[in-house]
Order: structure tokens, then sequence, then C-alpha cells
């Protein structure tokens, strides 16, 4: 991906990011650099804390990305998947039903969500949810639309 412009975010912008991934997430970044990365050729703009790539803006709204989630690790906003879902999931396919053991209760739909796998909780993709929390483990349907998964051009872009 070639980098399109990259600055310094402001302190109140700083403020901004980290005010919502704390009312969405529970997390807390602290990093002492933020520069904002905008790419040629896609609509991604990525928010690099300490050179690393841990913020993505999703439709404007900035949300973790696999790599942040990762180093946070958040617990709200959040889909469990079992071990038969991690290939799928970390292809970037949408989840399904039946690969959900479990789902936060705070997910409304249209909610940007982090999924991680069961065994390690190891954040696998970060995508927006089409159904509440409460909804999502069953035995059929796609509840949650992939957006971004390990090994995509995102997840490979270092800072």
């Amino acid at each position: 991906m070639q980098v399109k412009s990259r600055h310094h975010l402001r302190s109140d912008a700083v403020s901004d990011v980290e005010n919502t991934l704390e009312d969405q997430l529970g997390v807390s970044p602290d990093g002492d650099a933020y520069e904002r990365v905008e790419f040629e050729e896609t609509d991604w703009e990525v928010v690099l804390i300490d050179g690393e790539p841990r913020v993505a803006y999703f439709d404007d709204e900035p949300f973790l990305t696999v790599r942040g989630a990762n180093a946070y690790e958040p617990d709200k906003q959040l889909v469990t998947v079992d071990a038969g879902a991690i290939s799928f999931v970390s292809d970037g396919a949408d989840v399904m039903r039946p690969g959900i053991t479990e789902a936060t209760d705070d997910i409304e739909p249209g909610n940007l969500v982090v999924i991680a796998e069961e065994s390690h909780g190891k954040v696998l993709a970060v995508g927006r949810a089409r159904v509440e929390g409460s909804d999502m483990v069953g035995s059929e349907g796609k509840v949650v639309d992939s957006l971004h998964h390990v090994g995509d051009d995102l997840y490979e872009f270092s800072g």
C-alpha cells in the first residue's frame, strides 16, 4: 500500500481517538506519538501509535486494528469464535452463527466488533455486526461482515 499522506495528530484529535476507544472497547491506548496515515488507491486510514498501526478508520469511525486489538485486549464489542471458524475468519470470511461461541451483550446491529478465537483469545478480524450480541450464537446465518483480518494489506502494513 502506497502512503499518500502522513501527519501527527493534534492533542484534541488524540483525545477523540482515545475517548472513542475507551467508550467502545474499554481500552486506553497511551502512546507518545500518534500519526494519521492515508493511502493511495484505498479508503484505509490508519493511526500509528508509537509507530505501530493500532487504529484504523472504518466509515470515518476509529476502531482498533487486529494488531491494536491484540495489543490492548478489549473486553467490549467482542465476538468469540470456535476452532473450526479460525481458518475462515483469518482468510476474511464473514462470520456465521455456528462458529460463534459467545458475544458480548453490548453489541448492536451496525457496531464494529472484534473477532477473537476462543482458546487463546487472539484477535483474528474486525467486522460489522448484523445483529445484536445476544442473537449471535445459533445454528445458521451470517451475523458479522468482515472488514479487516489477519494477513490483509492493512494487517501487513508497518509504519
